[in-house]
């Protein structure tokens, strides 16, 4: 692991400073990239992920996909948490804390539209960036694709009765267009890129030249994550500053429930004798949100300064250091997760790809 690497909590938590500073400063400037997007998606957001998730997806080697199926507890244990305990875990630590424990803190005629934003938030799994966590757990890449595409797939049909038996709604107006082309942007199009470079430079024979093109890439990657960080707290720098009290209020059930889900899944794949190289994607994703469509359905259903939208923007503003903190937590209890004797020993992670640190 390179220096950079070791000290990327440090980077975040400077990014997050800069990022808040910088949009306080200069509040001009970040309006207009914020309105640089098309269906809620924000177009230098967009850039910046694919630069992070595009080195990932060239390490997957897509004749080895089918050894997916080798990793099904994973898979059952990531879909039962991504639907049928995140939204409704969010439900419960929302109407408790905010409708309860915080109510008098906080604005009386906003308090339902803020624990609809929080339901909103845990009832879409994340997609892209949780390439970014697989691969700092040294996650299995083939099962970390296969549980996102999976994941959108459940997303289409799923998002709006989950979310509108959690609210009491009869309709739901689901921002196709957000979901559609988010899923596009954000998987569709990189995993195409990503092997057509992969496949031109292994045509040439030349393996070595893979590895290189990756080790370059990597701190460009990570740099992306950074630069993303940046531009989503100077986006909300300004309403940080104005309200740090509501924020941080609403960052309770979040951050409660991250690790309440993630730490769910990442025992229950270790009860199911899975592998730690899945438990270790298969937590991130169980935890982490989509927070473009999220925020899409948020400003759709109630409003762009709704308590909603709010909600759902804490959300993206928490997503980038609370799932650092829990890659730590992964990486930290490799040990205890293979001490138990029924688990099988882990060669090395990531099987059929090319291996190299990366």
């Amino acid at each position: 692991m390179s220096v950079f690497e070791r000290y990327l909590t440090v980077w975040v938590a400077l990014c997050i400073v800069a990022g808040i500073a910088l949009g306080h400063a200069f509040p001009g400037l970040f309006h207009a990239i914020g309105a640089l997007e098309i269906a809620k998606v924000n177009l230098p957001v967009a850039a910046l992920i694919w630069l992070m998730i595009i080195p990932m997806l060239i390490k997957i080697d897509f004749a080895s996909l089918g050894r997916v199926r080798e990793h099904w507890r994973g898979i059952g244990v990531t879909l039962f948490i991504n639907w049928a305990v995140k939204p409704f875990s969010m439900a419960a630590l929302g109407w408790f804390f905010i409708g309860y424990v915080f109510k008098p803190y906080l604005p009386a005629d906003q308090i339902n539209s803020y624990i609809a934003g929080l339901i909103i938030l845990a009832a879409a799994p994340c997609t892209a960036m949780v390439f970014v966590w697989s691969h700092l757990t040294k996650g299995e890449p083939h099962f970390t694709l296969s549980q996102v595409a999976l994941n959108d797939i459940i997303m289409v049909v799923a998002f709006a009765p989950i979310v509108g038996l959690l609210l009491g709604l009869s309709a739901i107006t689901v921002p196709w267009d957000t979901l559609l082309l988010s899923v596009v942007l954000y998987i569709v199009i990189p995993v195409i890129l990503a092997q057509v470079l992969r496949g031109r430079l292994l045509a040439q024979g030349s393996e070595a030249a893979l590895l290189r093109l990756l080790r370059i890439l990597q701190p460009l990657s990570l740099v992306s994550l950074l630069a993303t960080l940046v531009l989503l707290f100077g986006f909300q720098g300004e309403q940080i500053l104005a309200q740090p009290l509501v924020i941080a209020m609403l960052a309770v059930p979040i951050l409660i429930q991250v690790y309440f889900n993630s730490g769910l899944a990442y025992l229950l794949n270790r009860i199911a004798g899975e592998q730690h190289c899945v438990a270790g994607p298969s937590a991130l994703i169980g935890a982490s949100n989509f927070f473009e469509l999220a925020v899409a359905a948020a400003i759709s259903l109630f409003g762009f300064n709704s308590g909603a939208a709010l909600a759902t923007v804490v959300g993206v503003l928490i997503e980038v250091p609370v799932m650092l903190s829990v890659v730590w937590i992964v990486n930290r209890s490799q040990g205890w997760y293979e001490r138990s004797e029924q688990l099988p020993k882990v060669a090395t992670a990531g099987r059929g790809t090319i291996k190299g640190n990366f």
